[in-house]
């Protein structure tokens, strides 16, 4: 029969993996708490990094419906689970993990999908959510400019011929 308190953090394991976008698990071994405190804040404000124990999380994860990251849950494990941007957190990871090499990036998932430690860094490469929102925006509005440009050339190069055929046509009439 399960303890109470640890059915309580499965159960609360499980609601995180549940509602996260995304979840990455970390090795953290050798870090001190004022690294694990820093580590917290570059994740971002919709990340949460938590020290877990292996076998409750694999039994929180499988409940979740995930059951790729079960060969990951050895050694001393954290878990930043991610409520926003994935892009931001693996940033503040990838870059946390440049700066102190005891943090191992093992994998993770990112709406429901594995990934592994080599496809977290790539992500942590692409820009944020809204850099790619606005170069959107701007390439739409760039399109809609020379659209609006080609239907006002129109229009002005009629009057342009038009206004050329009446001149031309006052000169011959001028000359009979």
């Amino acid at each position: 029969m399960a303890r109470p308190d640890k059915a309580a953090a499965v159960a609360e394991l499980a609601d995180q993996f549940r509602s996260s976008n995304a979840a990455v698990l970390t090795e953290y071994r050798g870090l001190t708490v004022a690294q694990l405190k820093t580590l917290r804040r570059s994740l971002g404000e919709d990340a949460q990094y938590a020290v877990v124990k292996n076998t409750l999380t694999k039994i929180a994860a499988n409940e979740a419906g995930i059951s790729t990251l079960d060969d990951l849950f050895n050694g001393p494990t954290a878990v930043a689970f991610i409520s926003g941007d994935p892009v931001v957190s693996a940033k503040g990871l990838r870059d946390f993990a440049k700066d102190n090499p005891n943090l191992v990036i093992k994998g993770g998932v990112l709406d429901g999908k594995a990934l592994s430690a080599d496809e977290i860094k790539k992500l942590a490469d692409l820009e944020s959510r809204e850099v790619l929102l606005a170069k959107l925006a701007g390439a739409f509005k760039g399109k809609q400019t020379q659209t609006a440009r080609l239907f006002q050339a129109l229009p002005s190069k009629f009057v342009r011929t038009a206004e050329a055929l009446r001149v031309k046509q006052a000169e011959q009439g001028g000359a009979e």
